[in-house]
Order: structure tokens, then sequence, then C-alpha cells
């Protein structure tokens, strides 16, 4: 009997036809989804993800999802500790000082992520606001001098040029640098690797083009951009050292491995919300609710030292800028609105008008969500047709979001400036609430205070108190449903974007229009109701509420609103949730990326283990032929090999563990062959150290095809036990599915091996990966399972 013997299942199907450094062309977009699989149907449903074909679905094990644009296959990541005889004699030889330097290095990185990540988002703000702001000032200095024209010239040509910069950047250089990159990085921490989400080129475009994007008008934010890019930074520094750039030092190596990469990611995350928003308790608590899907004491320490260490640097460089030395920053700085407090009591009306708030929130959130899928998935079909059709595409959006902009203002009237005002009014420069745009002196136009300012002046000026009536209530709802509009249509063309400033500002205004329509029996001031809306909105599209109720704390500095805060959120999340799911959630479901829930899928209780592990398993022995291995190797793009042991080298035919392809490819590139089937478990001892098997960084790992055997060394044997995982979490065959899951989940595998429960089988009668446990996989398997039938 063959050694290489075919039993039950596919191993690792998630990782079939991988090549992590290959990019995928759009071209190569005839191929479905495994997990959209419908054999009876060829049409796409608004339902599946944004996989398409053009002639009928193809069954194929491997997974794909969109980066970018373009369609990459993914793989899992390896979270679980590989605990073969190699790994147990580096630990056992490690000493108590080697042991300390590696978690000193650890805090040394995290150190490293929060310096970095507050370093450049404080270079962000500062880009944005001199940008933004020269450009506003020349086109209002136009303005005053009456030359209209002149001045839409400038306006569209300067927020032309940006996009432009952006969208090229985008399209030719980074395709997964647009978008949020949050729903990327959330499925990352899920054990999910897709092509260059964390590439080096990827950090530098999401930096830039999201200057460009919201210097260039774009009703976007660089918030979400920022948690993207603190993940890349953090992703780059936990490589394990690089040989290209000679930076190998001793104790980089020990990082080499998925594990410590998802602490630091997760480090990163945070921090890129801190340095956002300000917010290091809203940073830590987002990781917590939103980003990570595994967590414990020490990353909570390691991720609040990072926060903090982001909280200090922002501080020292507002500081240094408070003199004048950036530029425009001090007029504009990090956001931090400041919320009228003088009466944050509260009666009836008020507790009315907030129930309404949250209620509102989850309609108009969840109806945001649904109409932002409907345009990603036309957005696909656009971008598929290359970078120049994306670059067209981005060029659009900009000069209708300047024209909105430019244009409505004209529609409002102009209002003489109120009295007794401690600001100039008309404003003079970029920032305030009396933007003179086309009015006579003495007078002031609301809308272009909301229209004409950067996207954070423009939420402080809708969070300013109501002692004058500043903005009318057509104002307050044309800018409203246009923001509404253009957040919906501009996310998801060729440009980093962020969807926290779109939606702040939306709910801010339908905010301060309650505010304002309750004034005559409400306590609270109207600019507590605009923080209530944004809050609103952002708990009906993100669906988070601890994470979100700090932050907008953090941001406001206002703690008395926290039971208001909390009560606007979790009405708007539960109203929402009655009709889908949070935007980041339907976007990694979009993009076909196999995320795992926390939870177990209802029909997954009818089912057992064994019965979804299915189809052709290959198996090795412990000492193996190399031509078997070579050839299994060429055949098949798995991950993951059980490694079996048979008589004379047992008692029994028994499992003796799983082998991962990366160390096979390591081990057969030595060459440490035997003629005859005997065991050399210490020359290999001797010939290899642990970090040689380490994951390397970037995915540039052994190839087969880089390796050469003739025929007398095909002909011989090496031996696996060195490298292979002795103790594989494994389930019995009979585990409910639903069990199983969970229990997947939890420890965050890669491969999970089903064992018989009858004695007189094979060993092993199947394995279980990620593909396994998607809903449209045993749909597929399972049709009458259905719950939508």
């Amino acid at each position: 009997m063959s050694t290489a013997k075919l039993l039950r299942h596919i191993s690792d199907p998630i990782d079939e036809n991988h090549d992590n450094n290959r990019e995928i062309d759009p071209s190569d977009r005839l191929v479905g989804s495994p997990f959209t699989e419908d054999r009876d149907s060829v049409s796409l449903t608004f339902g599946e993800p944004l996989l398409r074909t053009s002639t009928a679905r193809i069954s194929t094990t491997s997974q794909l999802a969109i980066v970018g644009s373009n369609i990459c296959p993914i793989e899992s990541l390896d979270y679980e500790i590989i605990e073969n005889e190699l790994f147990k004699q580096d630990w056992r030889s490690r000493k108590k000082k080697e042991i300390f330097q590696y978690i000193i290095l650890k805090w040394a990185f995290c150190l490293c992520i929060g310096l970095i990540t507050g370093l450049v988002g404080f270079f962000n703000n500062i880009a944005v606001e001199n940008i933004a702001g020269h450009k506003l000032r020349l086109t209002n200095n136009l303005m005053l001098k009456e030359k209209y024209f002149q001045a839409f010239v400038v306006y569209v040509g300067s927020n032309s040029a940006l996009a432009i910069a952006a969208a090229i950047l985008c399209a030719y250089i980074a395709p997964a640098a647009a978008g949020s990159g949050i729903p990327e990085v959330k499925a990352y921490l899920n054990g999910i690797d897709a092509y260059s989400i964390l590439a080096p080129s990827t950090l530098f475009v999401k930096i830039f083009g999201s200057i460009f994007a919201v210097a260039g008008g774009f009703v976007v934010g660089k918030e979400g951009p920022m948690v993207h890019t603190g993940a890349c930074i953090a992703s780059l520094l936990g490589q394990g050292g690089s040989r290209k750039y000679r930076l190998t030092w001793k104790w980089l190596r020990y990082f080499k491995n998925d594990r410590d990469r998802r602490d630091l990611i997760t480090c990163g995350a945070a921090a890129g919300v801190a340095a956002a928003f300000r917010a290091p308790v809203g940073g830590v608590l987002f990781a917590l609710e939103e980003a990570a899907s595994w967590w414990r004491s020490a990353l909570l320490w390691r991720t609040f030292f990072t926060t903090a260490v982001v909280a200090v640097v922002l501080r020292s460089f507002m500081e240094f800028c408070r003199g004048g030395q950036c530029g425009l920053f001090g007029e504009g700085g990090l956001i931090m609105f400041k919320i009228n407090t003088e009466n944050s009591t509260y009666g009836t009306p008020d507790l009315i008008a907030i129930v309404l708030l949250g209620v509102i929130g989850g309609v108009f959130g969840s109806l945001y969500n649904y109409l932002v899928d409907k345009v990603l998935r036309t957005y696909s079909i656009i971008n598929e047709r290359g970078p120049g059709t994306k670059l067209i595409l981005v060029v659009a959006v900009s000069i209708l979001t300047t024209c909105v902009s430019f244009g409505l203002p004209w529609l409002s009237q102009c209002l003489p400036c109120p009295t007794d005002l401690d600001d100039q009014c008309p404003t003079v420069g970029r920032s305030g609430n009396y933007k003179n745009f086309q009015c006579p002196p003495g007078h002031y136009n609301d809308l272009a205070s909301l229209f004409f300012n950067t996207n954070d002046d423009a939420i402080r000026n809708l969070f300013t108190s109501a002692n004058d009536k500043h903005f009318q209530l057509s104002s307050l709802f044309v800018f409203f449903v246009s923001i509404y509009c253009l957040g919906i249509i501009t996310y998801g063309i060729a440009v980093p974007s962020g969807l926290f400033i779109p939606v702040i500002l939306a709910g801010a205004s339908y905010g301060r229009i309650v505010g304002r329509l309750f004034g005559s029996v409400a306590t609270l001031d109207v600019s507590l109701y605009a923080l209530l809306g944004a809050a609103s909105f952002l708990g009906g599209t993100m669906r988070m509420t601890v994470s979100l109720c700090v932050i907008l704390l953090e941001l406001t500095n206002n703690l008395l609103m926290l039971p208001l805060l909390m009560l606007v959120l979790l009405i708007s999340k539960s109203v929402a949730d009655i009709f889908n799911k949070g935007v980041y959630d339907q976007i990694v479901k979009m993009k076909g990326l196999p995320f795992m829930e926390a939870h177990a899928e209802p029909f997954m209780r009818q089912l057992v283990a064994g019965g979804v592990a299915s189809g052709p398993l290959i198996t090795f022995s412990g000492i193996e032929k190399v031509d078997n291995i070579v050839h299994a190797l060429k055949m098949t793009n798995h991950n993951g090999f059980p490694v079996i042991d048979e008589p004379p080298f047992s008692d029994s035919s028994e499992l003796c563990g799983l082998v991962l392809r990366s160390h096979l490819l390591v081990l057969l590139r030595e060459k440490k062959f035997t003629k005859k089937k005997v065991s050399l478990r210490s020359e290999i001892w001797r010939g290899f150290k642990a970090h040689d098997f380490a994951k390397p960084g970037s995915g540039k790992g052994v190839k087969l095809e880089d390796l050469d055997f003739n025929e007398e060394e095909l002909e011989m044997f090496v031996d696996l036990h060195p490298i292979t995982n002795t103790s594989p979490y494994t389930v019995v065959e009979s585990m409910s599915l639903a069990k199983a899951a969970i229990l997947f989940h939890a420890l965050g595998l890669r491969h999970l091996l089903v064992v018989p429960k009858t004695p007189g089988r094979p060993p092993i009668a199947g394995i279980l990966t990620r593909h396994d446990f998607m809903p449209e996989h045993i749909l597929g398997l399972y049709p009458h399972l259905n719950p939508h039938k």
C-alpha cells in the first residue's frame, strides 16, 4: 500500500492554489467563490460575495477574496503553537536571560508602534490642515473679491488634482489601500491572510492617499485609514528581522510567527484609533470590541501601553505647535470637540427625544449600510476594468462633491450677523460659523460654514451652542441629505476613505435638527443633541457600543453625557440589528473573506464533525519516501498533512501528528535523506534549529519550484518526526459541528483533526479547516438545513 494515502478530506482547502508573492490580475476573475457555490444556478445575487463569473460557477476548493479590486487567493494564519521536537528542544535550551530579553523586546516593539503611529497621525493632521486650509483660504479670498468663477475654478481644480494624486497611488501602487482598511485588519486578526493587506506599499499609499483624499474635499475621514496604518506599522516591525536589509539580530527571530505578529497588529490597530481621535482608552476598547478575535490580559496591558505612548506623542507635538510653528495646524488641530456643559440636566422631553434619536440612528444606519452594499457591488464592476476606470470614477465623484459643496450654499439665505458675538462675523479665514460666501457685508451664509470647511471644523460648528440660531433648519436638512448621499457614493472609490467622519457629520446634523424641534420643551443644549445624533448614527452603522461611547467621551471631554450616550447607542444598535449587520461585517462578507464568528449557526447543532469533513486526504508515514512527498506537494497546495506511524515503527497504525507544508519544504531543501527507512532524529536535531522553520516575513518562504532532486534522491527517505506537531487539536467525529466551530474559533486554529470514534479504522477520519465552518459551504452540502428556504 502506498505511504501517501487518500482518506477523507482535503487538508486546508482555503490555502489551495495560494501564491503569496503573485498579485492576481483583474482579468483573472473567471472564478467563483466556494462559499457561494450554487450548482443549480449561475446568476449572481446581491447576497453573494463580490466574486463574479461570466459563465458558470467553477467548483474549487480554493478560497478567493477581493483585495483592493483584485481577486486574490488567501490562506489562514498559524496561530497555534507547533509543538514538534525541535520546538521543545529550543524552549528547553533557552535560559532565563533569553526569555527576559524576549519579553523586553515585546514591550520595546509596543513602544515603537506607539511612537511611529503617533508621529504618522500628527503628520497626517498637519498635512491635511495645511493643504485644505490654504485651498479654502484662496477660494474664500476670491469669493470676497466677488470673483466667483475664478473661485470655482481654483476650488474644483485643487480638489481634482488632490483626488487624482490619491487615485493614482491607490490604483497603480497599492489597490489594497482603498477604503478604510478596518475590515481587512479585522479579518487578519481573525486568522485570514491575504496578499498585500499589510505590505509596505499599502502603508505608504494609506498615509499619503488619505492625506490627499481628505484634503481634496471628499466626504471621507482619515480615522479609519489610521487603524489600517497602525496595523501596517506593527506588521513591519513584527516581521522578525529581514535578511534583505540585514536586520538579523539574534532575538528578532523569535518573532517570526503569526501569534506574536497578531498581538503586535492588535496593538497597532488600537494605536491607530488613539492617534486618530486622541482617545487612548477608546483605542484599547475598539481593538477589544471590534478588531481582535482573541484577547487576554497580557495583550490588554501591552495595548494600553501602546495607546498611552500615542497620547503622549500627540500631546507633546500639539504643545509645540501652539506657537504657530505648524502653519495652519493650530487653527484646526487634532479633533477635540468642546460641547456646552453649562446645562447637562435633562427631563422627560429630553429622554423622549433621545429615544427618538436612537430609533432614527438605527433606521438611517441600517439604510446607510444597505446602500453602501449596493454601491460597492456597482463599483466592483466598474473598478475591475482597470486602473484607468478607477481614476475616472474618482475624478467624477470629486467633481460631483465639489459642485455640491460649492453650489448648495448659493441656495441658502444671507442672514444678518448676530450682535454681541465674541467671534468675528463674517468669519475671516477658513474656519468659523459665519462664512460670507456671496453675502453682502454684515451678513453670513450658514450653509457655507458647513461646506466650506474641513470635516473636523464642520463638526466643531455643528457642536456649537445654540445661543444664537447659527444654522437654519433648512440648511441643516440640506447638509444632512448631501453628506448622507455623498458619504455613500464616495466609499468604495479607489482612495483611502474612512466612515467615521461622514457618519458623525450626518448624525450631528439630524441630531441638531431634533434638538431645534424639541427646543421649546427640551432642557439640553442643541450641541448635546448634535453629539447624541452622531452617536446614534455611529451605533446604527458600525454596531459598536462600549468603544464608541468612550471615544465620544474622550473627544468631547464631557463625562456628564455618559448615561445618555449609553442609552442612544444601545437603542440605535438594537434597532439597526433588526435589518442587517454592521457595515464592517458586511464588507468582510462582500469581499469573500472567510470570517469565523465566535458563535455557531443554529443549524450546525444538527450536524457532526465527521459529516462535514469529506473528500480525499493525503497523509504521510513518519519516515516517508522523498518522491511521495514531492509528488504530494506538486499535486496539491495543501498546507497541512497528517503523519501516521505504522509497524514496525509502532505497534499499530497510529496518528503521530500534523506536519506543515512550509516545514516540509525547509526539510527537503537541506536534503537530510537516507537510503534506508531509518530514523534520523539525532542528525536532524544537530543540523537544524527551531528558527530555521520559523515563518518568514512578507511571505518570502521556500518554494517547491526552487528545489531540485535527482532520481537517486527521490528514492531516498526522510524522517518527519522532528518537525511533526505531535499534539495537534483533535475532535471525535461524533462531536456536533457547532461545538467544534466554537472550539476552532476560541483556540485560533488552522487545522482541527477529526478522529474516528470506533477502533479498527484508520487513525484519522478527516481535517476541519476554516472553509468547512463557513455557513455557505455547509448549506451547499446540506441545502435542506437552509433557514431561508
